[in-house]
């Protein structure tokens, strides 16, 4: 019988293929899910069951050199991320590419330019980099990628990205769907909210120049409001409301104009009738608030269709068709 090895040892594939009673290839080909060998559904058992007994866990760095990349999806989190809707789409997104065999990362960082983020990022080797805010992306920042031999470069972008696969979706749209509305509805003087938090601008200041754009076209005016996502801040900007004369807002996202309109109730302003309020990213809560909040869906792409990109890019498959993400305005009683 085989033995266990001693507790204070460091595990090996070694001793998973002494307990299993099976070769370190076999270990290999069972645990990095090797489709180009076959073993059977016992012997896979048995690699697994001895594995979890032993505690064993793959050394990354490792497969990586035998492999000649990792397996890693690394997502660049360099901005805050402050929204129910990416939060819950990049949850699935883990579980989608876990299917297929791989690891998403998210990559927390501050740097000075795109090409210092690169380089970063590249030194994991990831298989593939996903950057949600792509219109930072820059030429000089692709260059370091692909120097690194990174194999696929997706991205999350308003114009297409040389050298990127690129996800069509621009959030100047957005902002285009919530003012169109507001003015259809008469208002004429609008506020639209740009979050204080790190990183949000990148987002945030589309979808104002989209505001502002429809506004250009009609008699309405445009107004940014600077807003932190705290209560302090929603009520400092609820209580120099009245001073700012405006009339209606878009709050960049749900999160946001929920904050923004209970702040106005605490202070007496009545939602609609002295200012409508418009969110984005519909999320369920949204059609809970007292009014109902008005919102702007983002229909984006599944995580299983960025998923199925990503790994038809690295195995070099035909890449699925993905539609651009649209903008759809629900509307509700706040506006």
């Amino acid at each position: 019988m085989a033995q266990e090895p001693n507790a204070s040892a460091s595990i090996t594939s070694a001793d998973v293929a002494r307990l299993a009673g099976v070769s370190r290839a076999t270990v290999s080909f069972v645990l990095n899910n090797t489709q180009a060998h076959r073993v059977s559904d016992t012997t896979r058992d048995r690699v697994l069951a001895a594995a979890q007994q032993l505690g064993y866990v793959p050394h990354a760095a490792a497969r990586s050199l035998r492999a000649g990349r990792s397996n890693l999806v690394l997502i660049p989190a360099s901005v805050s991320v402050v929204g129910g809707l990416v939060s819950s789409w990049l949850d699935d997104l883990h579980s989608e590419l876990e299917r297929h065999g791989y690891i998403a990362v998210l990559h927390a960082g501050r740097y000075s330019d795109a090409a210092a983020g690169a380089r970063a990022w590249a030194e994991l080797r990831p298989a593939a980099v996903l950057a949600l805010d792509g219109d930072r992306l820059t030429a000089g920042a692709v260059d370091v990628l692909r120097r690194a031999g990174v194999p696929a470069l997706l991205a999350f972008a308003s114009q297409p990205v040389a050298g990127v696969h690129t996800f069509a979706f621009d959030h100047a749209r957005i902002g285009e769907v919530a003012a169109k509305h507001l003015v259809m509805r008469g208002r004429e003087r609008i506020g639209v909210v740009l979050p204080g938090e790190r990183g949000l601008d990148v987002f945030a200041q589309p979808r104002l120049a989209g505001a502002q754009r429809v506004a250009s076209q009609s008699t309405a005016t445009v107004t940014a409001v600077p807003m932190n996502y705290t209560r302090e801040s929603a009520a400092e900007l609820a209580e120099r409301w009245p001073s700012l004369g405006l009339d209606a807002v878009f709050a960049y996202n749900d999160e946001y104009a929920t904050l923004l309109m209970h702040a106005f109730q605490d202070r007496g302003i009545a939602v609609p009738e002295e200012v409508a309020v418009v969110g984005a990213d519909d999320l369920v809560p949204s059609a809970l608030q007292r009014p109902p909040l008005t919102t702007v869906r983002l229909e984006l792409p599944s995580p299983a269709q960025v998923a199925d990109t990503i790994d038809a890019l690295l195995k070099g498959t035909d890449v699925p068709e993905v539609p651009p993400t649209d903008a759809v305005l629900v509307a509700r009683q706040s506006s």
